[in-house]
């Protein structure tokens, strides 16, 4: 598999990144348990398959991501040459506290959990449960990991989050050499676009994350009507409907034609993908190989909602 580069960090990373908040088994937000034996398989397939980027962070599990990664990591060894392994600073998910002594905390966690000196590439995660002004303040988050960065062991900064206005604000302060945008530039809600445009301009790598629309785009609107990790609105769902029909008619499958949408892009740096089985690490490069006729693409575009936000009305309990 091709390797590219992710921006300025230096860094060269396949078209495809392994995400990891389901590996922390969170039934309350994916409607299954992962039990660690499958977690841990899962791991030892993705470190041996052509895939080298693999994406958790801090609150997936409030840990147990993160935990399980470093036990496949000891295993080995150690992190195997070329691998990219990122993860994200987060709030204290019990007491909501989003200060820089919270993200040193989490930093320092994230470092014993991995089993890891360093770390390539940290993301802040999930800014919008705190204020712009309290992050880039004295003291604050931002300033605590460009210590950590300063001192070598972070080596690159990333911004993850949800909501896309306040995502392009940090792009601005360029502190930031990656952007993560999740759920919102998928087959079915593209609101993520002027963010993508503009970080893209700005020299700052964007991954894309959650490019099923947390399932409804892989098992299908019938099987999983939920987009963004709850229930789909009733318009998402027959447009998801919609697509699937389309797809069949063109003889290519629904999640092929969701996971090629943000591959092809070539904006996109690497897609998220999460996966919670062995085999479901075959399964998506397959998709990504899938034949796609050129004239399905305009057909599932006139389908898409193109603003809004898709958690609006709600806060999701994992973000990607």
């Amino acid at each position: 598999m091709i390797r590219r580069p992710l921006g300025s960090t230096g860094l060269l990373v396949t078209p495809l990144c392994i995400g990891c908040g389901a590996l922390a088994s969170m039934p309350e937000d994916f409607g299954y348990a992962v039990p660690e034996a499958q977690a841990l398989a899962t791991l030892r397939l993705a470190f041996q398959s052509p895939i080298n980027f693999l994406d958790t962070a801090a609150a997936y599990g409030d840990g147990e991501s993160e935990r399980r990664i470093g036990l496949v990591l000891r295993e080995l060894g150690g992190l195997p040459a070329g691998y990219v392994v990122c993860t994200k600073a987060d709030r204290n998910l019990r007491t909501g506290e989003f200060s820089g002594e919270q993200i040193r905390r989490s930093v320092d966690r994230s470092l014993r959990l991995l089993g890891l000196d360093r770390l390539a590439l940290v993301f802040l995660h999930d800014p919008e449960h705190t204020t712009f002004e309290r992050v880039m303040a004295g003291g604050g988050p931002l300033e605590v990991l460009q210590r950590f960065k300063d001192q070598g062991v972070i080596e690159h900064l990333g911004i993850a989050g949800g909501p896309v206005d306040l995502l392009r604000r940090y792009v601005d302060t360029r502190a930031f050499e990656v952007v993560i945008t999740h759920n919102r530039y998928t087959l079915l809600h593209r609101s993520a676009e002027p963010l993508i445009d503009h970080a893209t301009r700005m020299g700052v790598a964007v991954l894309n994350a959650a490019p099923y629309g947390s399932g409804i785009l892989a098992k299908g609107p019938e099987a999983y009507p939920r987009y963004a990790y709850r229930e789909a609105a009733t318009s998402v769902v027959e447009r998801a409907r919609r697509m699937a029909g389309l797809c069949r008619e063109a003889g290519v499958p629904l999640a092929a034609a969701a996971l090629q949408f943000s591959v092809r892009d070539p904006r996109i740096v690497s897609t998220i993908v999460g996966v919670s089985r062995p085999e479901r690490i075959a399964d998506t490069v397959d998709l990504l190989t899938r034949p796609i006729p050129d004239e399905l693409w305009p057909r599932l575009d006139t389908l898409a909602e193109r603003e809004g936000d898709p958690e609006a009305g709600g806060k999701s309990r994992v973000q990607r």
